[in-house]
């Protein structure tokens, strides 16, 4: 096992939540990991939201389910490593995991209510923070029923930090809003069916309706808070587990970016949340970095006839200097976040769309290679 941080918590810790905004390789971050937590010994499971197939393609999978899928050891084999331990992948399907939610902790005579309800069927897919609470639900889920000893998580991508963290506080807000209720109730009760969402003013339940489509009665909402009132105390109670659960010694995060400028400010104010929340930031993964071409390709070019030799040494420096942009974004990112382990992955030929490609990833991740 590597002694680099990646290292020592994929011996140690039993959850790893990748976090970062899209595009940036949380993906393959999250399998190599898993991947390489199974090959050393630690049964592990991947979840991830990407809604593309590339993690089940890489994992030998047709495709990936709201289910945990065992992935072949004799895939795993085919690396020329034989594997200590199974590995698990799933990709989270959020409206199905909405409904097994409801479905497990509701009453039984709301449970159809609300599961059929209009407004809740917008709630589970488009509700700005509703992605990021279901995965830490599911996260929380796993931990505790599963018997993993490695769950890595590929969040959902986020814009801005605080989405990703505040997510369980803005949904509890947004289900026990007293306010809402006090002014639905009586509506609801005395049958004003027609009362439009306008006279709710300007309240949260009503700005949240305005990323809603196809809900506009004030009945379709009632019923709706009305059904799930009596689900608040247990969505408190699994938040709350939540928050214990990231701030746990054996949770760690794994900071995911790419080599560009514009990423500091995001990176660094992701870290600095993550650690005034009691959050311990194992890595900075900073991916797809392009290396300085080696003095071995210049020499090869120079052997080139004349028009040849042109054109290889024209690329090699713009390589050249695509390599010395990324180390002075990179530069910038250490000064930022000194305090954090910062590990730098390649970019590759192709897109990582198989285990070899995966195991060459966690080769950087786990120190045994290194950019040159």
């Amino acid at each position: 096992m590597s002694t680099t941080s990646l290292g020592t918590a994929l011996a140690k810790k039993r959850v790893l939540v990748c976090v970062g905004s899209g595009g940036v390789g949380k993906t393959t971050v999250a399998a190599t990991l898993a991947l390489r937590a199974a090959v050393e010994g630690r049964s592990s499971l991947v979840c991830t939201i990407d809604p593309a197939k590339r993690l089940a393609n890489s994992l030998g999978l047709s495709a990936l389910g709201n289910a945990e899928t065992q992935v072949s050891s004799q895939v795993l084999e085919g690396l020329g490593v034989k594997p200590k331990a199974s590995m698990h992948a799933m990709m989270l399907d959020m409206k199905q995991t909405w409904d097994e939610l409801i479905s497990r902790f509701a009453a039984p005579d709301q449970r159809e209510r609300i599961l059929s309800n209009r407004f809740y069927q917008s709630l589970s897919t488009v509700l700005a923070g509703s992605q990021e609470y279901i995965a830490l639900e599911k996260l929380w889920d796993l931990r505790r029923r599963s018997a993993y000893e490695l769950i890595v998580l590929d969040t959902p991508p986020t814009a801005h930090a605080l989405d990703f963290l505040d997510a369980p506080n803005r949904i509890l807000d947004f289900l026990d809003n007293e306010a809402a209720k006090w002014l639905l109730t009586p509506a609801l009760k005395a049958g004003k069916i027609g009362l439009s969402l306008f006279n709710l003013g300007s309240s949260y339940a009503t700005k949240a309706l305005s990323k809603f489509t196809g809900v506009e009665t004030l009945q379709e909402l009632s019923a709706f808070m009305l059904a799930i009132s009596s689900m608040n105390e247990g969505f408190r109670e699994r938040a709350k587990g939540v928050r214990e659960l990231l701030r746990d010694p054996q949770t760690g995060f794994v900071l995911v970016t790419g080599p560009h400028p514009e990423r500091l400010d995001e990176v660094t104010h992701f870290r600095t949340l993550l650690k005034q929340n009691q959050m311990e930031v194992l890595a900075l993964v900073v991916n797809r970095v392009h290396p300085t071409p080696p003095p071995s390709l210049w020499e090869d070019a120079a052997r080139l006839t004349s028009s040849r030799s042109a054109k290889v040494l024209e690329t090699l420096e713009e390589l050249k200097a695509l390599a010395a942009q990324d180390a002075a974004a990179i530069a910038q990112l250490s000064a930022a976040c000194p305090d954090v382990p910062l590990i730098q992955v390649p970019r590759f030929d192709l897109d990582v769309h198989d285990l070899s490609a995966l195991w060459r990833t966690g080769r950087f991740l786990l120190g045994d290679e290194q950019i040159g």
